[in-house]
């Protein structure tokens, strides 16, 4: 067996799974930092992360290729980087990448020098030349070549890159006055690059886009516009239909490579389950479809089932690869399904799940409702209850089957950040729809993260195998006190809301900038890079900024704080025309606008929480999609909630029983006890 390289005392799965190669890898850190000025040698920074199919592809083709090797370690100092542990070096390289390339992705390949300013770019490069892509040895030697006998060009670049990196973060930041008229422009841009056949925003590959669908879902309340409802509708529908969705254990695969939502990039990741099972719970409270409430408890089923550590936080990735194949671990025969099921079954199932002997995938076949179970019924000329039964059974026995397979790898890596929005899905499911153990599980996950992931008043980053590490970023502060809020509406335990406001503080303390008027992605007190960044656009998860900001007004929503609104605002402002122009890439941001713009409305109800009159009135609440309503509980008299929470001082319960207050900025309607007259007070405008 090879010698194993530094990567092996690792805890990252992603630079574990590269502690083999023959290439002599090292960490990011000091040690490689100084080999590379001391030896005045430019460094391969290579960023990736366990679950990209095309890191493994890469790694098979070039890092286990001993001349590839031999090539990077004469000429190089080897860095491997897990992109889901350091964002920050993420962001800050990927930003060089698209500049130099035109695009990004992973596995990301980037050449830099001892002073870490990069000179060269890329993302995969192949074992041998292509059209329009040269082979990586051939990049290899040209870079060594050049830094070596060409200094000055090499020179040259790095001073563009460096002004680049340090313009970008200079430019000074437009003041647009903030109106609904930004929505109104944003809706109108989504609806110019809607997919009226499958849903989605533009063509292959599709992303689901959860916080562009929360935006949508958002405006059709504020508005009442059809338009935006029926966009989310369709993309919802089409893609708890298609080979994106798992249709046996649910959950989502990472996007789809096609425009029809049928083929998917295999990988799982916690973040995407998370936001949309989030969009298709406000979607069952818009429209009470069950399809959407079963995509929602079946993924967050998944989730507790596949994703969750014995200690309660929730795991990170899973791999898109099994026994070396993509997507081996998803896909069926239709010989192999007439086997498990059995003749008279596969008839039916088949027909359901679009299988065919020839295969929609490589001679095989992704799962995916090809047809309404109804429509399959009348075909066949049984009832569409036997169609049901049979779509049940075969689900469970193929799910069974399947867990007898080598399944996909699993990152059991516990980040922060993705916890949070993880907690924030699990919580508000518990509350909609009464499901405690989704409560609980939420429960148990902040407290994990609370216990051991936050030490001295400061977040850590990721927790794997029982050891924490890495400081905590902007995202993990943010998405964590979300959550936390979130947990705080599902449980009334002031606990959490008092834990979300001090990671708020701690948020203001470490991560914001008054020159700037913003956050930075790391704290004031991070490790020096060549560039600090700070991101706004909200990609595959939300930007910090977007999540701060958004966390910050409903946090003022509780506490009655101007300062909280004023530091939202003056991150919403610059980019108000930017969210009404490019909305796809401003989709948690324009939801910070949305309640930034709403009118501040404010629920308190004192009351037994366990009791029916108090239930009664937390029903009233639930029962819609109200995501501008700021909600909080307390038993009569309970200090620490009374002491907490401003919005519960001063609120008497009437004649002995649960009381409501419907309230606009603090300013008080009459109390009441009786949930119909809640629910009118609720609906006047």
């Amino acid at each position: 067996m090879a010698r194993a390289n530094r990567l092996i005392h690792e805890t990252s799965l992603y630079l574990r799974q590269h502690a083999f190669n023959p290439v002599d890898w090292y960490p990011w850190g000091a040690e490689a930092l100084e080999k590379a000025r001391r030896e005045d040698r430019p460094i391969l920074l290579s960023i990736g992360y366990a679950a990209c199919h095309w890191c493994h592809v890469m790694e098979r083709e070039s890092f286990e290729d001993p001349e590839t090797a031999a090539l990077i370690n004469e000429h190089f100092v080897p860095i491997k980087v897990d992109r889901e542990e350091r964002p920050d070096l993420d962001a800050i390289y990927m930003d060089v990448v698209q500049a130099m390339t035109g695009s990004g992705g992973w596995p990301m390949t980037v050449f830099l020098t001892p002073d870490l300013v990069p000179f060269y770019a890329g993302t995969y490069f192949p074992p041998i030349d292509r059209p329009g892509l040269p082979s990586f040895r051939r990049v290899l030697t040209a870079v060594a070549d050049a830094y070596r006998n060409r200094r000055s060009e090499v020179a040259a670049t790095v001073g563009q890159v460096a002004a680049y990196l340090r313009d970008r973060r200079l430019h000074p930041a437009p003041d647009y006055l903030l109106t609904p008229e930004i929505l109104d422009r944003a809706l109108t841009a989504l609806s110019n690059h809607f997919d009226p056949i499958h849903g989605g925003f533009g063509r292959a590959p599709k992303f689901p886009q959860p916080m562009v669908l929360e935006f949508l879902l958002r405006q059709h309340v504020r508005t009442g516009d059809a338009r935006a409802l029926a966009m989310v509708e369709l993309t919802l529908q089409r893609m708890a239909r298609g080979g994106i969705y798992d249709q046996l254990g649910g959950g989502f695969h990472r996007y789809a490579v096609d425009a029809t939502w049928l083929v998917p990039h295999f990988e799982k990741m916690l973040y995407d389950n998370a936001q949309l099972a989030w969009v298709y719970l406000a979607a069952f409270q818009i429209t009470g479809r069950t399809l959407y409430r079963q995509i929602v408890e079946e993924t967050l089923d998944y989730v507790r089932r596949e994703m969750t550590d014995p200690e309660g936080g929730f795991y990170a990735t899973q791999d898109a690869d099994s026994e070396g194949e993509e997507g081996r671990f998803y896909l069926w025969s239709a010989a192999e399904i007439t086997e498990v099921l059995g003749p008279e079954d596969a008839q039916v199932f088949n027909r359901v799940f679009g299988v065919s002997e020839p295969g929609n995938f490589e001679g095989k076949n992704i799962l995916h409702q090809a047809r309404d179970p109804e429509g399959v019924a009348r075909e066949l000329g049984i009832p569409a209850e036997t169609v049901a039964d049979v779509i049940a059974r075969g689900r469970q026995a193929l799910l069974a089957r399947r867990a007898a397979r080598v399944p996909p790898a699993r990152d059991e890596k516990i980040i922060t950040a993705w916890n949070g929005l993880m907690i924030r899905a699990m919580a508000e499911a518990g509350r909609v729809l009464g499901r405690e153990d989704y409560c609980a599980a939420a429960v148990r996950a902040a407290e994990f993260i609370v216990s051991r992931l936050e030490v001295g008043g400061r977040l850590l980053r990721t927790c794997t195998g029982g050891i924490p590490k890495l400081n905590g970023y902007l995202e993990d502060y943010a998405f964590l006190a979300d959550g936390l809020l979130t947990l705080y509406t599902a449980t009334f335990d002031p606990r959490w809301f008092v834990e979300a406001q001090r990671l708020v503080e701690a948020m203001l303390r470490w991560f914001w900038d008054d020159e700037i008027g913003g956050f930075y992605d790391t704290s004031h007190d991070h490790e020096p890079l060549v560039a600090r960044p700070r991101e706004f656009y909200d990609n595959a998860i939300p930007a910090g900024n977007s999540a701060a900001a958004e966390v910050m007004l409903r946090l003022a929503g509780y506490l009655g704080d101007a300062d909280l609104r004023q530091r939202a605002r003056r991150i919403l402002t610059p980019l108000a025309e930017p969210m009404a122009e490019h909305p796809v890439a401003f989709g948690r941001l324009l939801c910070a606008l949305d309640l930034y713009l709403a009118p501040p409305r404010e629920v308190a109800i004192i009351g037994d929480p366990t009791a029916p009159d108090t239930r009664a009135l937390r029903a009233v609440v639930d029962s819609r999609y109200r995501p501008h309503l700021t909600v909080a509980l307390a038993r009569p008299g309970d200090p620490a909630a009374l002491e907490s929470i401003p919005l519960l001082q001063e609120r008497p319960i009437v004649q002995g029983r649960a009381t409501a207050y419907v309230c606009q900025n603090f300013s008080c309607q009459l109390p009441t006890t009786d949930p119909a007259e809640l629910e009118r007070q609720l609906a006047a405008p």
